[in-house]
């Protein structure tokens, strides 16, 4: 993975067949998967899958709330996205916002009970369709090396604490 003090070449090579096999095939996996995830939650419990990501992130956190920054970087939206989305999961009773005590401009997105209903809810969907969409093409020790592809990839990538 290349890091900030790696220099980029001037005239990159192009990928060979199998880096781009393997490059688009990851991009292709990933949208279709999460497409389809997305489906399927908002078809069963009107809940988009960026919706309950954020929801599964907060219920994990310590006290079921977490500081908006560091849900912003746990998530792979934008921060005005972010805000955007807990906005929406705010008005829909879901979540809500908290002031830190130790920091006047910190913020924490706080589960509610009606957040916790729904995310139980939608969590057997999700676990099925994760399940049934990739983990079933992939046996024990098969989803063991993909899980330490990640980790090379993106130390902390493959954590527990992701449901």
């Amino acid at each position: 993975m290349a890091t900030p003090t790696q220099p980029i070449p001037a005239e990159p090579a192009k990928l060979d067949a199998r880096e781009v096999r393997a490059w688009r095939g990851l991009m292709r996996v990933h949208a279709t998967l999460s497409k389809a995830l997305d489906a399927e939650l908002e078809a069963a419990h009107d809940l988009p899958l960026t919706s309950y990501e954020v929801l599964m992130h907060v219920a994990d956190a310590e006290g079921e709330r977490m500081r908006m920054c560091e849900l912003a970087e746990s998530i792979l939206l934008s921060r005005s996205g972010l805000t955007r989305l807990i906005d929406r999961l705010e008005r829909d009773g879901l979540v809500c916002r908290t002031t830190c005590s130790s920091d006047a401009r910190g913020a924490f997105a706080c589960l509610t009970p009606a957040g916790r209903a729904k995310l139980d809810a939608a969590r057997a969907t999700h676990l099925a369709g994760v399940r049934r969409l990739f983990l079933q093409h992939f046996g024990p020790e098969e989803q063991e090396v993909l899980a330490s592809f990640w980790e090379r990839v993106l130390p902390g990538a493959a954590s527990t604490h992701c449901r």
